[in-house]
């Protein structure tokens, strides 16, 4: 398969789970969302859009760095990817589909540790595909500090 190709893929994957888990915020957001109590520092919702659009470019590139990598590891490190990036599919459905802050709890703690993973794992491969997930464990230790507080008010 081209390089060309993997890029394609590794760019399409994490937009296509932020797509399936904006199925599931879109209609909350405007509802249930709107009705729960949320911290001082819960920021406006513009800027999730943004934000987690530039979150799975950064993502796919780290993604594609490792594909097109010899590393030994190779598959290994893309199932750790693959896997963090399926919890992240998930949290959509359980926070906002199941309108519960304690379900979305319970699938982004595990999330995070295996972005932490990914981050040390990928290190071995790529400096850069590492320092790539590092954005994006920051915005989800926030979400998670966010997810928690609105579990704690609620």
């Amino acid at each position: 398969m081209s390089n060309t190709l993997k890029l394609i893929i590794s760019l399409a994957f994490p937009q296509i789970a932020g797509g399936l888990g904006a199925f599931f915020t879109i209609t909350s957001v405007q509802s249930w969302y709107q009705t729960i109590n949320k911290p001082s520092f819960n920021p406006p919702s513009w800027i999730f859009g943004p934000m987690w659009t530039l979150l799975y470019v950064l993502m796919g590139i780290a993604c594609y760095l490792i594909w097109k990598g010899e590393h030994p590891q190779k598959k290994q490190l893309l199932t750790l990817f693959f896997a963090q990036l399926f919890l992240n599919a998930l949290w959509s459905p359980a926070f906002f589909g199941m309108e519960s802050p304690i379900l979305g709890l319970v699938v982004i703690v595990p999330m995070w540790a295996l972005i932490l993973v990914c981050i040390i794992q990928f290190r071995k491969a790529s400096k850069i595909a590492s320092g790539l997930m590092v954005p994006y464990l920051l915005w989800v230790s926030f979400a998670t500090v966010l997810n928690f507080s609105i579990w704690w008010l609620n």
